[in-house]
């Protein structure tokens, strides 16, 4: 029986004040204070976990289902990676997902390492191709409102192109100001990360993607529907409506809700506002 290994990574800091989400802290303009910040963004990085691990069980169990009606498809196992740098930050993420909470599956700590992010992309994914994964799929820690069927849909379209095409490919979500959300490709579709996020040209990183794409000899790319990741307060505030909805249409509909977020923004009481919007547009003509 054929056994196909895939990854999920998460590249993350470890929640400590000062260090994480500096953004929304009083010293850049923000509301929290930097504990605040850093256990807010302990909550949401718990919540990707979650909902991945969630994601990941349904396509193990879709795998099986797939192997009884067909022999022939192979076993797919799923595992999850967390990769931070430098090396001191390492033995502290480990103790932070051992207190947390017991977790269904085991979560790997991987410690990255380059002169630029890029290199550091490129050196996580590395050793996880070394380790005999086929395809490896990355979103980061401030993305509470990741939907799980983004994860589901995302491993699919890299089995479908490992099926299709000798090359396999590659799978994206963009984020807001042309960034991505989630970022995976197969181990052998030629794809990096040199130039995406340490570029000289202003090249939005979505962008960069796809020139890298197509000068790679036009890979096949699948992408899926934008999520907002959390660096700045507007981004949180857009978090927050986004949350708020996915709580109330999880009671007629199969979504996951970010709890541990949640439970922050009801701690604090925060609730998103909008100026007055004054104008209208004159409707006699179409009314009469």
């Amino acid at each position: 029986m054929t056994v196909q290994k895939n990854a999920f990574l998460m590249f993350s800091k470890p929640p400590v004040p000062g260090l994480v989400k500096t953004r929304l802290t009083t010293m850049h303009d923000g509301p929290f204070t930097p504990l605040q910040a850093s256990t807010l963004f302990h909550r949401m990085m718990f919540d990707v976990l979650e909902c991945t691990m969630q994601a990941l069980d349904r396509l193990e169990e879709q795998n099986k289902r797939e192997r009884e009606a067909d022999p022939t498809v192979p076993e797919r196992v799923y595992d999850v990676f967390v990769s931070t740098t430098p090396h001191k930050h390492v033995e502290k993420m480990r103790e932070i997902f051992e207190k947390g909470q017991s977790w269904p599956r085991e979560i790997h700590i991987i410690e990255d390492h380059g002169k630029v992010f890029d290199d550091h992309f490129d050196d996580a994914f590395q050793q996880i191709f070394d380790l005999g994964y086929e395809t490896c799929i990355s979103v980061g820690g401030d993305i509470p409102i990741m939907p799980r069927d983004h994860i589901i849909d995302a491993y699919n379209y890299l089995h479908e192109f490992q099926e299709r095409f000798p090359t396999g490919g590659m799978v994206l979500a963009p984020c807001q100001a042309g960034g991505t959300s989630l970022v995976g490709y197969t181990h052998n579709c030629g794809m990096n990360h040199q130039t995406v996020y340490y570029n000289l040209d202003g090249r939005p990183a979505l962008q960069a993607y796809l020139d890298k794409g197509r000068e790679a000899g036009d890979i096949p790319m699948a992408l899926l529907e934008p999520v907002g990741d959390v660096d700045n307060i507007e981004d949180f505030a857009h978090v927050i409506s986004v949350v708020n909805a996915l709580e109330y249409a999880s009671q007629f509909q199969d979504v996951f809700v970010p709890h541990r977020t949640l439970e922050f923004i009801r701690a604090f009481g925060l609730k998103v506002t909008t100026p007055p919007n004054r104008n209208f547009d004159s409707r006699e003509e179409i009314d009469e």
